[in-house]
């Protein structure tokens, strides 16, 4: 009996645990918009054209400095 109902109480823990994690997912998910192509490009998030220019211009700097230290 005891058992049984340790059982019960670990299947309300994580049916507890559970819809508190769909919540806090469900919260992080953009707002739909009526409009999908205004929500394309978003303010916060780098371009992945910037993020290429960034990364090439990184290693450019690192061939000098390497070929400098030589």
């Amino acid at each position: 009996m005891r058992s049984a109902l340790s059982i019960l109480a670990l299947v309300i823990v994580f049916a507890i645990v559970m819809l508190t994690a769909k919540k806090q997912m469900q919260s992080m998910k953009p707002p739909a918009s009526a409009n999908p192509a205004a929500s394309a490009p978003s303010a916060g998030r780098p371009q992945p054209e910037a993020v290429g220019r960034q990364v090439e211009g990184l290693m450019k700097q690192g061939e000098q400095r390497a070929s400098d230290a030589q």
